[in-house]
């Protein structure tokens, strides 16, 4: 469980950069009831993310489980290299357009409390689909072949660390009040300019992490099985 622990952190801090839910929680943390309204956006991006990740984990996830009762550890460590390698390719293609994803303009909700629960619904429904970092994880947490209550935990970890900016905000508020408002608006105009080289650098870190896992896991087994049979050779020999 800890090595799949560590893999679902990594590419949760990498996910956890996203400024489809980071740019709405900074808008939303220097509004009217801005604590109150970060904590619905949280809950709400929260749930949605870990219900639909949930859905496919043990949905199409525990058919491939039933298909494999008892996955093979080769199979678990391939997995884990597909899940680092998408994380590097994510990596490769934002650095290759950080330029132009600079210049867009990020999103900016209105910071108004009764919706802050439908704006992290509906970001959150729709980037589902394309959330590569997030469906590398579920990789990662159907492949390692562990029960469906300790994939739920996987999913929950995952989802907390990528919401963690968002509570970390929730905090700050909580302690400086409003005078945090004026560092949190720094600090979209700091996310505007780099957030496509930090998230390229935090994928980059995560992939190759991920990556590392697997591959050192496929040559420990291949190192294994090429000993396991010259042992039984030497012993057909002897007998």
């Amino acid at each position: 469980m800890l090595r799949l622990f560590g893999i679902v952190v990594s590419i949760g801090l990498a996910d956890s950069m996203n400024p489809s839910t980071i740019a709405p929680g900074l808008y939303l943390a220097v509004g009217d009831r801005a604590r109150s309204s970060l904590i619905q956006f949280t809950l709400a991006v929260f749930a949605v993310n870990f219900v639909g990740g949930a859905v496919i984990a043990l949905g199409p996830g525990q058919v491939i489980l039933h298909l494999v009762p008892h996955p093979h550890a080769t199979a678990r460590y391939i997995l884990e290299t597909i899940a680092g390698v998408v994380m590097l390719i994510a990596s490769a293609v934002l650095w290759v357009k950080r330029k132009s994803l600079r210049r867009r303009e990020l999103p900016s909700p209105s910071a108004d409390g009764k919706s802050a629960i439908l704006l992290g619904v509906t970001i959150s429904a729709v980037e589902l689909p394309t959330a590569f970092p997030y469906f590398a994880a579920i990789v990662a947490i159907v492949g390692s072949g562990v029960g469906a209550a300790s994939q739920l935990i996987a999913l929950a970890l995952y989802n907390v660390v990528f919401v963690l900016p968002l509570i970390l905000m929730i905090i700050v508020l909580g302690v400086a009040g409003d005078g945090a408002k004026m560092t949190i608006e720094r600090a979209r105009d700091w996310l505007q300019k780099h957030w496509p080289t930090l998230v390229a650098v935090l994928a980059l870190v995560a992939g190759v992490f991920v990556t590392l896992l697997g591959v050192t896991g496929l040559a420990s087994g291949q190192h294994n099985t090429v000993g396991r049979l010259s042992r039984q050779f030497r012993r057909t020999i002897h007998h």
